[in-house]
């Protein structure tokens, strides 16, 4: 087993740990009052809309951004175009928080994706109450009948879902689930390595009715160009944007890229 494979396997055990601490205070959840925005209409729009990411750290690439405060980022992202804003929750291997999210969502009038390990209903409930408008949903991470069973929750609670998959397998047990964005993730979770080819590889399979999201990797202009051929509807970027020196003008050129 590689040490980054291992490292997966250390998250996915520390969300067991925050489920279970979470069911145990569920009756304490604290409802904030947001405004609710669709994220799958957010990122329809003609095009290859951004998902922009507020990330300040990850397990690959360590620490990225520590100058900014999160509410900072997320305005300069809605500022500058992005038609969603994706917010890392993760705190141990992340360094995000879910606190900031209701705040967030005060602030900006685009929807927020809640992105973390989402592996139980429970941490669907959490992001409702936060105030997220989407959940990632990773189905390397759950079995099949969990996977059906989060995304016919999420869609009670109004949650939209961007599915992750990397493999052709992955989007059928995606499509079978009911998944309406699937996201080419083209970052190996078992490995870290990231190959954005991927995406041109898989996007042929996913049905004509989901939205095609790629993921990881795309750090430039014509990453962007490419994707649109292949007919993407958005991209998510986060270590790009939050490494430049000038995020601002980071956010623009992905954004006109992708009209």
């Amino acid at each position: 087993m590689s040490m980054l494979h291992s490292k997966l396997k250390e998250i996915l055990k520390q969300k067991e740990e925050e489920i279970k601490e979470l069911k145990r205070k569920k009756s304490k959840f604290k409802y904030y009052d947001v405004p609710r925005k669709s994220f799958l209409e957010a990122i329809s729009s003609v095009g290859v809309s951004l998902i922009a990411e507020i990330k300040f750290a990850s397990p690959s690439a360590g620490i990225i951004r520590e100058d900014l405060s999160p509410l900072e980022v997320a305005k300069i992202y809605e500022q500058q175009g992005a038609s969603a804003i994706s917010l890392l929750t993760d705190r141990t291997f992340f360094k995000g928080d879910i606190n900031w999210l209701p705040e967030i969502k005060k602030t900006v009038s685009i929807p927020v994706l809640r992105k973390d390990f989402i592996l139980d209903p429970i941490q669907l409930e959490e992001s409702k109450a936060f105030g997220a408008d989407a959940v990632l949903i990773i189905v390397r991470a759950v079995s099949n009948s969990r996977l059906n069973e989060l995304i016919k929750v999420a869609e009670e609670l109004r949650l939209d879902c961007l599915v992750e998959v990397h493999s052709k397998d992955e989007i059928d047990k995606a499509r079978d689930a009911g998944a309406k964005i699937i996201g080419i993730n083209n970052r190996d979770l078992r490995t870290f390595n990231v190959d954005i080819n991927l995406t041109f590889t898989l996007a042929p399979h996913i049905p004509q009715d989901c939205l095609k999201v790629s993921e990881s990797g795309i750090s430039k202009a014509e990453h962007i160009k490419s994707l649109k051929k292949a007919g993407i509807d958005a991209v998510l970027i986060g270590t790009a944007i939050m490494k430049s020196s000038d995020i601002r003008s980071k956010v623009r050129e992905f954004v006109e890229a992708g009209k």
